[in-house]
């Protein structure tokens, strides 16, 4: 047995440094080191050995299988580096292969227009965290102790925290109004301040609405702000992002943090004005709420409504986004499917 466990091993080396590609060195691994190779069909008649032979001859099979496993990776790294050499002359004049590059996501690479552009403006760039409180999200900003938002329909409230209120109740931020009231108790007024970010919020997605979407808000709080004043910003800055004039409107709307408040629409860039699934065959959409700050929403901030006012937008940046490059499903960008993402290099 110990003769024939020397020839495997010689005829296994011997194979191994003659073979020519990988798959020749998988199948001569098979055919001895496997589950029915030559090697374990020798190990099974140990038991018919006497213990000290039985030892002996183990311990030989056990070298003699480090052997040929040594043998077949040093021939493994032996054909790969003979397959990374370079054969014949070289053309250095021929031009290279460009490396693979990646570039922003289309949605990052629309938040930092906007920052440039309200930059420009006077505006800084504020951030908060994403966790935030029922105190931000709802009470801060007017809205009724009953209103359906605070529901978990539309809020995910934290595990732990369904029997507090207020500042102790804490959610992902469904909106980013919360921190405008954040920002302003912290700096006062007057103020020129957008503040971006992710927000979440428990809805049925469809081709214009995602359960994770990116907000894009900018508040103004001065004395005596013009109401006209704002809306020339709105125009301003859809004219920056997109190069040039962008039809709008203005519907009264709700809102509990705005008095006015107002829907403000473009035209679908889509498809022209001519209706759409993202328009819903209305040739307009919908892209930001907006307003003047409610008083209660100053009061919360520790400002005093008869001297302060302002203006208000928050901006669908996803919608935005869609115009800008004529998507018709805001559920493709965040699809992690490359051959969407790779148009926007």
């Amino acid at each position: 047995m110990r003769e024939r466990l020397e020839s495997l091993k010689r005829e296994a080396v011997l194979r191994a440094g003659a073979a020519g590609t990988a798959e020749e060195l998988l199948d001569i691994r098979h055919q001895y080191l496997g589950k029915k190779g030559a090697i374990t069909l020798v190990l099974k008649e140990l038991g018919r050995l006497d213990p000290e032979e039985r030892r002996q001859t183990g311990m030989l099979a056990n070298e003699v299988k480090d052997a040929i496993s040594l043998a077949l990776t040093h021939r493994e790294e032996a054909l790969v580096d003979e397959g990374s050499s370079i054969h014949g002359e070289i053309d250095l004049t021929l031009p290279g292969i460009p490396p693979a590059s990646g570039a922003l996501h289309p949605i990052t690479q629309m938040c930092y227009d906007l920052n440039d552009a309200f930059l420009s403006l006077g505006f800084e760039v504020y951030q908060e965290d994403e966790i935030t409180s029922e105190l931000y999200a709802f009470d801060n900003l007017n809205f009724p102790p009953d209103h359906p938002a605070r529901d978990t329909m539309d809020t995910y409230w934290l595990k732990g925290f369904e029997e507090d209120k207020g500042a102790r109740r804490l959610c992902l931020r469904p909106h980013l109004t919360g921190g405008s009231v954040r920002y302003l108790k912290k700096h006062g007024a007057p103020a020129r301040f957008v503040y971006p970010g992710p927000c979440y919020r428990n809805e049925n997605t469809d081709a214009r609405h995602e359960r994770a979407f990116f907000q894009y808000e900018a508040l103004i709080v001065e004395k005596g702000f013009p109401f006209a004043s704002g809306q020339l910003m709105i125009r301003t800055i859809l004219e920056k992002v997109f190069g040039r004039k962008v039809d709008t409107r203005m519907r009264a709307g709700f809102f509990p943090f705005v008095e006015p408040g107002f829907e403000i629409d473009m035209k679908c860039l889509v498809c022209g004005g001519e209706g759409c699934k993202v328009c819903k065959h209305v040739g307009w959409i919908e892209v930001m709420p907006g307003g003047t700050p409610h008083p209660n929403v100053l009061r919360a901030a520790g400002l005093d409504p008869e001297i302060w006012s302002g203006f208000y937008i928050n901006v669908g940046l996803d919608r935005l986004v869609m115009m800008r490059y004529g998507v018709d499903d805001v559920r493709l960008f965040r699809g992690a499917d490359l051959r969407f993402l790779g148009q926007f290099r």
